[in-house]
């Protein structure tokens, strides 16, 4: 099975209640790792035309609060329905068990014992700057973290995350997240649904 762990960075001046609408940010970076190949890669917006056709080989997209912002995103970008493609969004899964949202630095450090090197808004001024490589290194940071996350939790069957003072653990049913797909649609940009 070729999965695809993806993460996006964006940039926008519009904040409502300390959310992020997803229809005001503008893609600046994708970064992936291809369990196919093993390695990571980024794609700027003007690069998107070659990670197209690895997303439409991909047999399950993985990512982290990607269902309901990394997708729709990157879906304005692609000239079909990304959301065709089975995904497993890691956020989820623990919202599924836990009743609430973990951030993925909390996870990363109870889990890991590595947490993130910055965050969604400093990449954000960092991409002002002009810093673009910088970004690119943090997306793909994320992208790692996520990828270990995913494999820790398919080895150990949880995620742990720190209440107060505590290390908590979240039980998670990964055996479905390994087996293929009945029917996975074929993916290629004429595919405009």
């Amino acid at each position: 099975m070729r999965a695809i762990t993806f993460d996006i960075e964006s940039i926008s001046d519009s904040m409502v209640r300390g959310h992020v609408d997803v229809d005001e940010q503008e893609l600046t970076v994708v970064a992936i790792h291809d369990s196919e190949t093993g390695e990571f890669s980024s794609y700027f917006k003007e690069d998107l035309h070659k990670l197209w056709p690895i997303l439409e080989r991909a047999d399950m997209l993985i990512g982290f609060n990607s269902d309901s912002f990394d997708i729709p995103l990157l879906n304005r970008y692609y000239p079909g329905d990304l959301t065709r493609l089975r995904s497993l969004d890691l956020l989820t899964e623990v919202q599924k068990v836990l009743g609430r949202r973990i951030r993925l630095q909390s996870l990363a450090d109870a889990t890991l014992g590595k947490g993130k090197s910055g965050d969604g808004l400093k990449a954000s001024e960092w991409w002002k700057e002009g810093k673009k490589e910088k970004v690119r290194e943090y997306c793909i940071e994320d992208v790692r973290l996520t990828r270990k996350l995913y494999d820790y939790a398919l080895k150990h069957g949880v995620l742990k995350y720190k209440d107060l003072r505590d290390i908590r653990d979240i039980k998670l049913d990964t055996s479905p997240w390994t087996k293929e797909a009945t029917s996975t649609p074929t993916m290629t940009h004429a595919l405009q649904l």
